[in-house]
Formats: structure tokens, sequence, C-alpha cells
């Protein structure tokens, strides 16, 4: 089984590249889209006329906003023992909960999951 460390490293690029990026990255493409379907209209009309001061704003209140929900999602997990996040390899299982500090922060910050695997923050 890999080691503590690698097992938080893979969940949090997963949580980074499928979680994250697809909602953050989502704000950036309505602004930019040609041609939108009728129920994304609205919003790309109204990130389209934005100036780009605005649009860098709501695009740091998006990823707080995201980051937010990701922080209460995985507290569930720390706070409730019968809720967990199991890794399994070869029938062998780990609670992540219980290999984390601190779970629910661990892709905050610089060093952060989100700081270091998003591949739209980095853009």
């Amino acid at each position: 089984m890999k080691d503590y460390k690698t097992i938080l490293e893979i969940f949090g690029e997963i949580i980074s590249t499928d979680c994250f990026d697809p909602n953050y990255g989502n704000l950036t493409s309505l602004k930019e889209k040609k041609d939108p379907p009728e129920i994304f209209k609205d919003y790309v009309n109204l990130f389209s006329n934005m100036s780009n001061k605005d649009f860098e704003v709501l695009k740091k209140y998006q990823k707080e906003t995201i980051e937010g929900v990701l922080h209460d999602f995985m507290r569930v997990f720390e706070e409730n023992e019968q809720f967990k996040l199991i890794y399994e390899e070869d029938g062998t299982q780990v609670n992540l909960a219980k290999i984390s500090e601190m779970l629910r922060s661990e892709h905050l910050g610089e060093d952060g999951w989100i700081e270091r695997f998003s591949k739209e923050l980095n853009k």
C-alpha cells in the first residue's frame, strides 16, 4: 500500500482537477462562449460585459466559494464518525480523515492541493 502522504496527494489532485477545476474554469468559458445555449445566455451576457477588473473579483469570489464548499464537505467526514472517505488498495483500507491532520484544510493555502494541482489556476 502507498504511504499516507502519497494517498492524500492522489486524493488532493483528484479533488483539484475533477471538482475544483471544472467549476472554476466554467466561469471563464462562459465569458468567452460564442453562441451559447439559451440556458447560459444570461451568464454569458453578464460576464462578457464585465470589466476585466470586475471579472477578476468574480473569479476570486468563485475560488473562495468552491474552496469553502470543499472545506465544509470534508469537515463532515472529520466530525461524523458514521461517514467515511475510504481509500482501498489490495484489500487494505484507510480512512482519509484519520490519516490527515486536518482533511478539511488540505486543499487551502499556498501549499494546498488546489494551488499545487489545479490546471485552471495555473493557466
